[in-house]
C-alpha cells in the first residue's frame, strides 16, 4: 500500500494547524512479527472481553470493519467510519493534548499508527495502532458515547493549561518512546522516569488542562461502566491490554462510582491503576461534563480566567459582553474589587466577532499587543455597550469629538474618536482613537506617538479559552513535537524471524501444505530460542493437521520455553488456550 493518506469528507474540514499532525500510514512497514503481535492480542481481547466488555465493543468492531487477522488500513477504516460520522487519521505518537481533543471535536479519531513490540505485547506507555484502532475505534460506533466523545473534545480544545503541562506532556512523550524503543539503556529510561515523577509531585495546583485530561483518562481511556459490583469495561486502554484488562476485573483494582471528583485523581501511564471509576451509562458521563465545564473560564470568564490565561503564558482568548474576542497571550490584569477592568497582551494580537476576525484587526495591525479597559464609564449605570445612538450623541461618544471616557478603576482614556464597530445586534463593540492618552492614576497605558487606539467595549469578560478565536488569525503550524518514535532495528537476526513469520502468516492465510512447518520449527529452535509467539501460531496449524509427532515436539518445546521464561509463560498459556480447550492443556 503506497504511503498516502486517504481521506474521507471530514478530514477535508480539518484546520491547517491539525493537518500538521497527521501522516501517511505505510501499510508496508508492518512486519510479519507485528501482524502476529496484532492477531494474538485481537483473538486473546475478542475471547475474553466477549464476557466482560460493554455490548458496544463487539457490535463496534463488526460496524468499523476492524478485523482480528490484520493490522486495519487507514483507508479501509475510513471508509467504514464514515457511515457513522466519524474519520481517522495516522499521527506520530502522543500530540499535544488540546490538538488531540480538538481532532474529536471535528468527529476525527486520531491513531498512531505504530504497533507496540512483541516484547510489550500486554501493555505499552506509548499510543500504538492496538490501543487506538481496537480500543477506541470500535465503541465510537455507539451513537450516545461517540457524542460523548466529540463533545469532550470542543470542550477540552478550550482549556486552559499552565506552563508546566507542556512539560508533563513532553516528558511523558519522551517516557513513553524511550521505553517502547528496543535496548534503550536503562538509565535513560530511569532518567526519563524521574523527569516524569519530578513534575507530578511539583505541578502546584491543576490546570483546567490537567483536570479535564484526568476526566478523559478515567472515562474514555480507563473507563467502566455499569454497577460497581458487576462492571463492564469500555475504556480504551483497557479494551487493548490484555494484561490490565484482565487484572482491573479482580478485587485488587478498587471500583469508584464516577463523579466530577475523578477531575483531581491524577495518573501514572507506566502503572497498574489502582483504582477506576464506573459510571452507571454513557448519559451520566455527558452530566459530569457538563458539571465540569459550568466551573472552566470558559463558561465563567471573569478575573479568575484572565489569571489562568496569564499563568499559561501561551496563545488564549477573552470574550467580552458585547461579543467581542481578543486573542493573544495575555500578560497583565489591573484589578479593582475583585474585577478586572483592564486588560493587556504582549505580541501578535487579534480580535474577532464570532471566531470570525473583524477586518482590520489581525496581527498585522495588532503586532506588538493590546490593551484596553473592561466594565462601566464612573458614575454611569448605563453601559456603553447599552447606550442608544441618542445615549451616545448626549455623552459626546461619537466620531470626531475629543471626550474623556473615566472608568471604574480608575482608567481614563482621552482622545478624538475617529469611529466605532458594532456587533450584529447593534451594540458598540469598538471604538477608534487618535491623540489619545490611557493611564492608571499615574501610569500611562498608552499614548498618542504609538498611533491609534483601540478600545474594546464591554462590561464584563464572559469567557476566557485557550487559543485563537479565529484559528485563521495565527500561524499555528510550529506545534509538532521535537521528539519521533524510534523505529524497530533491522539486524540479520531480526530479517531471518520476520520470514519465519511471514511463511507460517501465508500457509494460514492460503491453507496451503503444511510440509514447511517442521523446517520453520527446527529454524526457530536453533536460531530464535527466545521467541515463543512464532511457536505458538505453529501449534494452531498443527493442530488439525496430521503430524501429531511434530505437534508434540513444539508443545514440549513451549513447556520448556515456559521454565526458560517465566514472565511470558502466561502469554504462552494464553494462546494455547485460543487453541485447545482448557481440559486438553
Amino acid at each position: 500500500m503506497n504511503a498516502t493518506i486517504e481521506t474521507n469528507p471530514l478530514l477535508e474540514r480539518l484546520p491547517k494547524h491539525l493537518k500538521q499532525f497527521i501522516k501517511p500510514q505505510d501499510y508496508s512497514d508492518y512486519s510479519p512479527i507485528n501482524q502476529a503481535v496484532w492477531r494474538y492480542v485481537m483473538r486473546k481481547n475478542v475471547d475474553y472481553l466477549s464476557k466482560v466488555a460493554h455490548h458496544s465493543y463487539l457490535d463496534g468492531l463488526k460496524k468499523t470493519g476492524i478485523q482480528i487477522d490484520s493490522i486495519p488500513s487507514m483507508y479501509g477504516m475510513n471508509r467504514i467510519l464514515t457511515e457513522i460520522g466519524w474519520a481517522a487519521v495516522a499521527v506520530d505518537g502522543f500530540i499535544p493534548p488540546n490538538a488531540f481533543m480538538e481532532f474529536q471535536a471535528y468527529n476525527v479519531l486520531v491513531i498512531a499508527s505504530d504497533i507496540r513490540q512483541l516484547e510489550h505485547i500486554e501493555y505499552t506507555p506509548a499510543p500504538d495502532i492496538i490501543h487506538e484502532g481496537a480500543g477506541h475505534a470500535p465503541i465510537i460506533a455507539n451513537p450516545e458515547y461517540a457524542e460523548y466523545l466529540r463533545r469532550f473534545g470542543e470542550i477540552g480544545c478550550k482549556a486552559i493549561s499552565s506552563h508546566k503541562d507542556y512539560q508533563m506532556y513532553e516528558a511523558i512523550r519522551l517516557l513513553s518512546i524511550l521505553k517502547e524503543a528496543e535496548d534503550t539503556p536503562q538509565e535513560k529510561i530511569d532518567e526519563a522516569e524521574k523527569a516524569v515523577a519530578y513534575l507530578q509531585n511539583n505541578m502546584g495546583e491543576l490546570s483546567e488542562m490537567a483536570q479535564i485530561r484526568n476526566l478523559h483518562w478515567w472515562t474514555v481511556e480507563y473507563g467502566l461502566i455499569g454497577t460497581v459490583e458487576n462492571p463492564k469495561i469500555y475504556g480504551a486502554g483497557l479494551l487493548s491490554s490484555i494484561g490490565e484488562s484482565a487484572w482491573c476485573m479482580t478485587d485488587n483494582v478498587k471500583k469508584i462510582p464516577y463523579d466530577i471528583s475523578a477531575a483531581n485523581q491524577n495518573f501514572d501511564i507506566t502503572q497498574l491503576q489502582p483504582q477506576l471509576y464506573v459510571t452507571p451509562n454513557f448519559s451520566h458521563l455527558s452530566l459530569i461534563l457538563e458539571e465540569f465545564a459550568n466551573k472552566m473560564a470558559l463558561r465563567t470568564g471573569g478575573l479568575s480566567g484572565i489569571q489562568k490565561l496569564i499563568h499559561s503564558n501561551a496563545l488564549g482568548t477573552i470574550e467580552l459582553s458585547t461579543g467581542l474576542q481578543i486573542s493573544g497571550v495575555f500578560t497583565n490584569v489591573i484589578e479593582e474589587e475583585g474585577k478586572p477592568v483592564y486588560i493587556q497582551t504582549t505580541g501578535k494580537t487579534a480580535l474577532s466577532y464570532r471566531e470570525k476576525e473583524l477586518v482590520g484587526h489581525g496581527t498585522l495591525t495588532h503586532p506588538d499587543g493590546f490593551g484596553s479597559p473592561i466594565g462601566k464609564l464612573k458614575g454611569f449605570n448605563l453601559a456603553i455597550e447599552d447606550m442608544s445612538p441618542k445615549d451616545l450623541q448626549a455623552y459626546n461618544i461619537v466620531e470626531s469629538e475629543t471626550v474623556k471616557l473615566e472608568f471604574e478603576g480608575n482608567i481614563i482614556v482621552e482622545g478624538e474618536i475617529i469611529t466605532g464597530s458594532r456587533n450584529l445586534h447593534g451594540e458598540i463593540i469598538l471604538i477608534s482613537f487618535k491623540n489619545c492618552t490611557v493611564t492608571h492614576g499615574e501610569t500611562i497605558l498608552f499614548q498618542p506617538e504609538w498611533g491609534n487606539y483601540d478600545m474594546a467595549i464591554g462590561k464584563k469578560v464572559v469567557s476566557a479559552f485557550s487559543g485563537p478565536a479565529d484559528v485563521n488569525s495565527f500561524d499555528l503550524t510550529n506545534t509538532v513535537p521535537k521528539t519521533t518514535t524510534i523505529k524497530a532495528k533491522h539486524t540479520p537476526e531480526r530479517d531471518d524471524l520476520e520470514v519465519l513469520y511471514q511463511t507460517v502468516r501465508l500457509m494460514r492465510e492460503s491453507k496451503d501444505s503444511r510440509s514447511q512447518l517442521k523446517t520453520v520449527f527446527e529454524k526457530l529452535q536453533n536460531n530464535h530460542p527466545n521467541d515463543w509467539l512464532l511457536a505458538v501460531e505453529i501449534t494452531e496449524l498443527l493442530k488439525d493437521a496430521d503430524d501429531k509427532q511434530l505437534l508434540q515436539e513444539v508443545l514440549v518445546y513451549l513447556d520448556q520455553l515456559k521454565q526458560k521464561r517465566p514472565e511470558v509463560a502466561h502469554l504462552i498459556a494464553g494462546g494455547l488456550d485460543l487453541i485447545f480447550d482448557k481440559e486438553a492443556v
